[in-house]
């Protein structure tokens, strides 16, 4: 069982930057690829960004590829999500998950979100 609770969200105007962070409970962290996905208001979620198991292989949605970096620090059981060239079209609800499919929506373990809002 791994538990996943995510931090950093907030407001920013656009052009700025963000950190989010995923801390993980449970000695498997390091055994799951993690990802970051996005649900905005009256959108279905939407895959953000993935990393392996050993943080050496990344995907990214084609909408942020360029402005957004995952990466993960397995001994503090952490993945991190820096954002930047933010836009207001990035704005929603971010959820870390863990055991997860490149490039889809499927995970099998889920954090209970963070808000991103970027102001015009």
């Amino acid at each position: 069982q791994v538990q996943l609770v995510e931090s950093g969200g907030g407001l920013v105007q656009a052009g700025g930057s963000l950190r989010l962070s995923c801390v993980a409970s449970g000695r498997s962290f390091r055994r799951y690829a993690m990802g970051w996905f996005r649900q905005a208001p009256g959108k279905e979620r939407e895959f953000v960004a993935h990393i392996d198991w050993t943080g050496g292989t990344t995907y990214y949605a084609d909408s942020v590829k360029g402005r957004f970096i995952i990466s993960r620090d397995n001994a503090k059981n952490t993945v991190y999500l820096q954002m930047n060239s933010l836009k207001p079209e990035d704005t929603a609800v971010y959820y870390c998950a863990a055991e997860i499919q490149p490039f889809t929506v499927v995970a099998t373990y889920w954090g209970q979100g963070t808000q991103v809002t970027v102001s015009s």
